[in-house]
């Protein structure tokens, strides 16, 4: 018959309470618990993530237009000199129009020739040579720009042949505008996110990750979205928008 030695007993008790000590510190490193007791454990890095936006109207300030003066003839030499006198009408119609001349550019003249083929075969003939040059305008009159493009028509038809690809619209003070969107969108994710966790009885923390989306230029109502980014050159009015995630820690 054994006799329990009340030394011993407790020992072992203090033991096993050291052991459950352990497990319990164990269990709360590795699992990223903050409170453990009445029933209760949470994860340090429990958060909800919402997204927020900003957007402002902004308005071009910059336009950079180019057209293609293109002639073909049957000869080289005849293609480019008729390409020199519709660039040189060209320039006429900006100039004339109130465009300095300082904000011309005018690109190499380049040339091709035409050759023909059968059954997908070179014969070797030159049908014609085509004749290139283009002519490049930058201007901050976008205004300007804007309405010698729509009536340029009128040249057009003098037998003027000019390919017009349209003005292309830019906004210069984007830089300063993408910090102000960006805190913005921050305010929005806040608001977001507390309506999300008031309705569920709960609490916004504190910031624990931010990821910066990418800046969308588009047309005005534009709904078009693009993970890359958009910027629409189109239109002098432009919508400029910003966009955040955010995980904020939960209460």
């Amino acid at each position: 018959m054994s006799i329990n030695n009340p030394q011993s007993a407790i020992e072992r008790t203090k033991a096993i309470t050291l052991i459950v000590v352990a497990v319990i510190m164990a269990i709360a490193v590795g699992g990223g618990l903050v409170q453990v007791g009445a029933g209760f454990a949470s994860r340090s890095n429990s958060g909800i993530t919402v997204t927020g936006s900003a957007k402002t109207e902004a308005v071009a300030d910059n336009v950079v237009w180019t057209l293609n003066a293109s002639q073909t003839s049957a000869n080289v030499a005849d293609a480019v000199r008729k390409v020199g006198s519709d660039v040189e009408a060209l320039t006429n119609y900006l100039t004339k129009g109130g465009v300095p001349a300082d904000a011309l550019t005018l690109g190499a003249v380049s040339t091709y020739a035409n050759q023909e083929y059968s059954n997908g075969n070179n014969t070797g003939r030159i049908l014609n040579y085509v004749a290139n040059r283009d002519l490049t305008v930058r201007s901050k009159d976008v205004e300007l720009i804007s309405g010698l493009s729509q009536g340029i028509g009128a040249l057009l038809q003098t037998g003027v042949n000019v390919n017009n690809y349209g003005p292309q619209y830019y906004v210069s003070t984007l830089p300063d505008l993408r910090p102000q969107l960006l805190a913005e969108a921050m305010k929005d994710a806040q608001v977001r996110a507390k309506a999300m966790t008031d309705a569920v009885g709960g609490g916004v923390g504190q910031v624990l990750a931010v990821k910066s989306g990418v800046i969308q230029v588009t047309t005005p109502d534009s709904t078009m979205t693009a993970d890359v980014g958009a910027y629409d050159t189109s239109t002098i009015k432009k919508t400029v928008t910003a966009t955040v995630s955010v995980t904020f820690k939960t209460k």
